[in-house]
């Protein structure tokens, strides 16, 4: 299969973005990935390169000097060119327990209302749904989901809230996801994860990847409270099963 063509663009004086078509894609997402397996192990391999892909982009960032765009850009295309097959690396489907209680669906009666839908089919449709994480970003540990059910689409709110709470698991547009901290938000609230996505004083923070799966189930509240101490005092550990990537 012919790789899909790519657009490399100067993203400030240290760093330079390499765009592929934009659509939500996992073949797309793969070929990012893998591009950037290989640049990450052959050629940006010291600490001063950060690379960060995305849904349709790889951002490539030198921390201490600035680039030369157009020698880099002609590397970029010389190596994507060359790229071949390798192994692919291990991927996970994590399960993750979320509670509807209304108390933490703050937009549930709403979306419900605004899909012609009852709130228990909106359930229904969130955790019948095998997510993709084509993203981690906006906050850290933020995941953009992919794979959405048509059914369950909306968009953003119109008026952001000042305050999403912690865990707060939301749906916009063709997207899920968690706030993994408290923060401004438009995303349309519909439950609460227990889990913390991300964990500064871990040594890997975030232990989901891009490229990785999410599926959602349900609990009770008080099943979501439990949850939540275990999760604290670090004896929880979400169940996640290795599928091939």
């Amino acid at each position: 299969m012919n790789s899909p063509k790519i657009n490399i663009k100067p993203f400030g004086v240290h760093s330079v973005m390499i765009e592929w078509p934009n659509e939500v894609s996992e073949i797309i997402l793969e070929k990012i990935l893998h591009f950037e397996r290989f640049l990450t192990k052959e050629i940006f391999i010291d600490n001063e390169w950060e690379l960060v892909p995305s849904y349709n982009s790889l951002l490539i960032t030198n921390r201490t000097e600035q680039l030369d765009f157009l020698k880099l850009s002609s590397h970029i295309h010389n190596w994507y060119a060359q790229l071949k097959e390798s192994p692919k690396p291990d991927r996970y489907l994590w399960r993750l327990p979320v509670s509807y209680d209304l108390e933490f669906g703050l937009d549930l009666e709403e979306v419900a209302n605004r899909l012609q839908k009852t709130k228990e089919e909106i359930i229904a449709m969130h955790t019948g749904a095998t997510y993709t994480v084509f993203g981690i970003g906006f906050l850290p540990g933020f995941m953009y989901l992919g794979g959405i059910d048509e059914g369950l689409e909306l968009p953003r709110k119109a008026t952001p809230r000042p305050k999403v709470i912690k865990g707060a698991v939301g749906v916009a547009g063709k997207q899920a996801g968690i706030y993994p901290q408290e923060s401004p938000g438009g995303w349309n609230i519909i439950g609460n994860c227990a889990v913390p996505i991300f964990d500064a004083t871990k040594e890997n923070p975030c232990f989901v990847s891009v490229g990785d799966k999410i599926e959602f189930y349900r609990i009770s509240k008080a099943e979501h409270d439990l949850r939540k101490i275990e999760a604290e005092v670090g004896i929880y550990k979400p169940e996640k099963i290795k599928i091939n990537a």
